[in-house]
């Protein structure tokens, strides 16, 4: 697991948007697993200007969303059919048939579980996942006590999560309390694992994900079973770690980075300076 502090917000967004961008320079047709939420949200703004600008293309790129809530339908401006296409999607030059997200109110949630599990397979499964994490340590909506094994199916969504997203609803109880999600079993099969997280008030499930066992009550930490896992977080976030200073140890031994000369007559350079050097 290779852990990568960034000073803000901004600049963790912009290195994962070069992660993106490496993965679909070396292939075209590449598979991305995708998330929803506000840590991403820099993230897509920043593929969107690289498309714009930079002219970096998804017209080959398939993707697969992480989860949808229940009994929302996709025009509903809450649910992540809507959040996807309003903050990604629309603006760049990807197929609308290459485009998976789970469905809130498919009439068979068993058997569309298994198709979803399917089409993934089919594609050729997943090159890039991203992920962020939330506050009680799960990924996508994996709440404590989830499987490691888990696949794609539905969950009742923990007291603590319904909290952390009611203030995307008008009220509270308008908060749907289950969810599809894929499992933590078919996230982990993906070839390569960029997880994002900002903010102080995810610190103590950043530091239970990297740094403590592996339990299903954080299920973020069975990312410590990946064989390639890039863990993007900001000085907040990074704030109850205990290995920060290897952790900046090994950013600095990074291509890019000066090896011989004493760092002071060096002007820092950051993790975005060293992902588009390496």
């Amino acid at each position: 697991m290779e852990v990568l502090i960034s000073e803000s917000y901004d600049e963790m967004s912009k290195a994962a948007a070069q992660v993106v961008a490496k993965t679909l320079n070396a292939k075209p047709n590449a598979v991305l697993g995708l998330a929803t939420g506000s840590t991403p949200l820099s993230l897509y703004k920043e593929l969107v200007r690289l498309h714009r600008n930079e002219g970096l293309d998804f017209s080959q790129v398939t993707t697969f969303n992480l989860d949808e809530y229940v009994g929302l339908t996709r025009n509903n401006p809450q649910s992540y059919h809507y959040f996807m296409h309003h903050n990604l999607f629309q603006y760049i030059n990807i197929p609308a048939q290459n485009i998976y997200i789970p469905s809130g109110t498919t009439d068979n949630y068993e058997a569309f579980c298994q198709w979803y599990e399917q089409r993934i397979v089919d594609s050729g499964g997943i090159d890039l996942q991203i992920l962020g994490i939330g506050t009680d340590g799960h990924i996508a909506f994996n709440e404590p006590s989830s499987s490691l094994g888990s696949r794609t199916r539905i969950k009742t969504l923990a007291q603590s999560t319904i909290e952390d997203n009611a203030r995307f609803f008008d009220k509270p109880e308008d908060v749907p309390i289950y969810a599809i999600t894929m499992g933590v079993g078919t996230i982990l099969e993906a070839d390569r694992i960029l997880m994002l997280a900002s903010g102080d008030n995810k610190a103590k499930a950043v530091a239970a994900a990297i740094e403590g066992p592996v339990t299903s009550m954080i299920t973020a930490s069975a990312l410590q079973l990946h064989q390639d896992v890039i863990c993007l977080v900001d000085s907040g976030a990074a704030a109850e770690l205990t290995m920060t200073d290897y952790y900046r140890w090994i950013q600095d031994k990074q291509p890019g980075a000066p090896q011989t000369v004493p760092r002071p007559h060096f002007r820092k350079k950051s993790i975005v300076d060293r992902y588009l050097e390496s």
